[in-house]
């Protein structure tokens, strides 16, 4: 979840002079989850996307593959069986999002830009495209501040349509979730 978000917001970062690439330490997206129980029940859930990484080529292209690995399902349902750990590598989703690099590279540090990206994701060949305003803050030489540009939320009957989303929300029991799945990006592209 607001997986897409987090890739396009980094994207941003791609660029032509500076080897760009995610803070893993300091990258995440949080998603809210209205759990819908059976008894008619809403129960609002926070999950978190963690350790993204990335790095952005020269022309300004971001690959973010999300793993199973970086989301919190596995620190809510503990070890998984030896049969489904190597499931954890696996790649749920990859984002990919274009930006082109000379503006933020134009920014001096305490300065920030909005942009609209197109985030393009990828999983299991169902692929789908948004757009995402984003904001982009020079922090310090080597560092940008990448965040929402507005308070962002996904369909949660969209999520739901999702296979992979659908599973890993069935891994944490739940059956149905609310319609809106507000997200939230705070991540940190560095040049290294």
């Amino acid at each position: 979840m607001g997986i897409g978000l987090a890739a396009g917001l980094t994207a941003f970062g791609g660029l032509a002079q500076a080897a760009w690439q995610l803070d893993p330490n300091q990258s995440r997206v949080t998603a809210t989850v209205t759990e819908i129980t059976s008894g008619g029940e809403s129960i609002t859930h926070e999950h978190a996307l963690r350790r993204m990484e990335g790095q952005i080529s020269s022309d300004g292209t971001l690959k973010l593959p999300i793993r199973l690995n970086q989301t919190d399902v596995l620190d809510r349902l503990g070890d998984l069986p030896p049969w489904m750990s190597s499931l954890t590598n696996t790649t749920l989703v990859t984002v990919v999002t274009q930006l082109p690099p000379e503006r933020i590279n134009s920014l001096k540090v305490g300065q920030s830009t909005v942009e609209i990206l197109t985030l393009r994701t990828d999983s299991n060949g169902e692929q789908r495209q948004e757009k995402l305003p984003v904001r982009f803050t020079r922090e310090s030489d080597d560092a940008v501040r990448v965040r929402n540009a507005e308070p962002v939320s996904l369909d949660g009957k969209e999520l739901m349509k999702n296979q992979n989303v659908r599973s890993i929300l069935s891994l944490m029991g739940y059956q149905q979730i609310g319609d809106e799945v507000p997200v939230e990006l705070n991540a940190v592209l560095v040049d290294r």
